[in-house]
């Protein structure tokens, strides 16, 4: 299904009617070529063009269509009038003789080997000309020269007369190239992704743009030991999983077109490297692939707004049956691991990521905060030390099915946020304990659990946005009054360095049993020093807290909470907190409100 996903967008791709969007034909690839050796027609080297320009603080190479190149592993392989330097002008870099020696004498042989019709082209004889010549004295006067000598970069040739057009790239020579991308020798055999009788590939080619992964290419479709190979099919291993020719090309030209480096397809989930894209041409495609992008808040109304017009009817019924494909690869040693795959209707799949940012929201820190989280940051917010490499593995990527599927977000999710909090104190990136992200992320596994275990309705919040009052889950509570403990510290001890969230919130939010009682008698202390104002105040928000002697909420303090009991501590403490800085901010009368921290 990945495959044959893949090698329908490469057909879509080829057939479009914006030549900037088309694919390479079979046989064909596009390729970043840095420098070209511009000839004469008898092969005397006029001079050597530079295609870099400046890519923020990177020159970037000109992209060139040009025949497929060869898969190399190790030996030598030269692919067709374009290759590294050590091909193109026989490089010399200081290795000792042998088989590295003969990457020049092949890079002949794989022009010889064309029809006698590309040998009768002119820019064809030119290069061979330059070859016999072999003449580089022009190339080590240019100014890159010493940077060619340290980094071997890919070459080519183009006539002078040519303007720009390169030699690899004359119909005599791609007419050529086309024909020797079927090879005759393949054994034919059925396609697993078209279905018919093709040549098959033996290796298919590489690919790029996964993050960690070989910079030189990886595969997804690979093998590399005899118990994984078929009886009788081990010398030409493709023949294990049969794909032909063609939709070997089609489906890694496709792939690393999404995976390019400025694909708009491409996002980064975790340690996944995602690509995202639709069955068709669709405006929408953007806009939902950007919600797991570095701004949501951007593309959100968008994407509300196209779902309501499908549900309408008024936007055609066509975008019902709009199909979004999630694909995410990972590296595993020299090949490339599916993390997980992904397929459904716009009109399906739109609502759950919605309810996924639905779940997030809770009542922002500040003003600087993004009312739609992006994955990014929220990874990082459970990750050790803030860095977005200390991610749990695997953990992005179970997220992101629960999101694409609706289901409830993995146990590791939980456990993660859970131990942060009780992990780290206030920081440079996230203040304290429990910061707006670390929230966000604990309030939509509670609901999302809630409803698993209920079975209420997808809307359902047992977590509202901001401070809930009628809430009387235990541990929600003991984390408001956490809260307010530390609130009545902080205001008796006006700029205190460490309250008693740097000392005791592990142990309140895990075992509130052995820690309350202490607390409580701390609390007589720090209230004596308050204005008369003040003292009123904060025993009556204890009060709403534990409920009165008829009805007492917080009656004894349990001995310990389990995991999701944590969570909801932590989401009581962030809502009382948030709900203290509302009254401080919101009251004129300072002896009707808590002073700052």
């Amino acid at each position: 299904m990945i495959l044959q996903a893949l090698v329908d967008y490469y057909d879509r791709r080829c057939a479009s009617g914006d030549p900037a969007r088309r694919l390479p034909a079979f046989g064909l690839e596009d390729k970043l070529i840095p420098f070209v050796i511009e000839l004469e027609a008898d092969g005397r080297v006029r001079q050597l063009r530079d295609t870099r320009q400046t890519d923020g603080k990177r020159l970037r190479a000109q992209s060139f269509l040009v025949p497929q190149g060869e898969k190399k592993t190790s030996g030598v392989k030269a692919n067709l009038l374009w290759d590294s330097a050590e091909y193109v002008i026989g490089l010399e870099r200081g290795r000792k003789a042998g088989a590295d020696l003969a990457a020049a004498p092949a890079f002949r042989r794989r022009i010889e080997e064309l029809p006698q019709a590309a040998l009768e082209d002119a820019g064809v004889r030119a290069v061979l000309a330059a070859l016999d010549r072999a003449d580089w004295s022009t190339l080590k006067t240019h100014t890159a020269w010493s940077e060619i000598e340290e980094t071997n970069p890919v070459m080519t040739f183009a006539l002078a007369t040519d303007h720009g057009d390169l030699v690899c790239q004359r119909p005599a020579v791609l007419r050529a190239s086309r024909s020797q991308a079927r090879p005759d020798g393949s054994p034919e055999g059925w396609c697993l992704v078209e279905g018919e009788r093709h040549p098959v590939a033996r290796l298919h080619p590489s690919i790029k743009g996964v993050r960690d992964a070989q910079t030189s290419g990886a595969n997804v479709v690979s093998f590399n030991a005899r118990a994984f190979e078929s009886y009788g099919k081990t010398e030409r291993q493709g023949e294990n999983a049969p794909v032909g020719e063609r939709a070997a090309f089609a489906y890694t030209t496709a792939l690393n077109a999404l995976l390019g480096r400025d694909s708009p397809n491409k996002v980064q989930i975790g340690d996944a490297t995602t690509v995202i894209w639709a069955d068709r041409d669709d405006s929408i495609e953007p806009e939902l692939i950007a919600l797991f992008g570095d701004d949501p808040d951007a593309h959100v109304d968008a994407v509300r707004r196209r779902l309501a017009g499908a549900g309408a009817g008024t936007l055609g019924a066509e975008d019902t049956s709009l199909r979004f494909f999630v694909l995410g690869l990972a590296p595993n040693a020299s090949r490339i691991a599916v993390r997980f795959w992904f397929h459904e209707r716009f009109e399906r799949l739109g609502p759950r990521i919605l309810q996924h940012f639905d779940d997030l929201r809770i009542v922002r820190q500040s003003d600087r905060d993004a009312a739609t989280p992006a994955m990014y940051w929220l990874l990082r917010a459970i990750a050790p030390q803030g860095k977005a490499d200390n991610v749990p593995p695997r953990l992005a990527g179970e997220w992101l099915r629960a999101i694409l599927e609706g289901t409830p977000y993995p146990p590791a999710l939980l456990n993660a946020a859970v131990n942060r909090c009780r992990a780290e104190q206030a920081s440079g990136s996230f203040g304290g304990n429990v910061p707006y992200l670390r929230a966000a992320i604990l309030k939509a596994c509670i609901n999302r659990e809630q409803r698993r275990r209920l079975g209420l309705p997808p809307g359902f919040q047992f977590i509202r946005e901001e401070l809930d009052v009628t809430q009387t889950d235990p541990a929600y509570r003991l984390g408001r009054l956490f809260a307010l403990l530390e609130r009545i510290q902080s205001a008796a001890q006006p700029g205190i360095n460490a309250t008693i969230r740097d000392r005791y919130y592990g142990a309140a939010s895990s075992t509130p049993g052995a820690v309350f009682p202490t607390l409580m008698r701390l609390k007589n202390a720090h209230l004596k020093k308050l204005t008369p104002g003040l003292e009123a105040f904060f025993e009556k928000l204890i009060g709403e807290v534990c409920g009165s002697l008829e009805e007492p909420i917080l009656a004894e303090f349990p001995r310990q909470l389990d995991l999701h009991a944590q969570g909801l501590f932590a989401l009581g403490y962030y809502h009382q907190r948030q709900s203290l800085h509302a009254r401080k901010d919101a009251a004129p009368d300072t002896d009707a409100a808590p002073q700052e921290d």
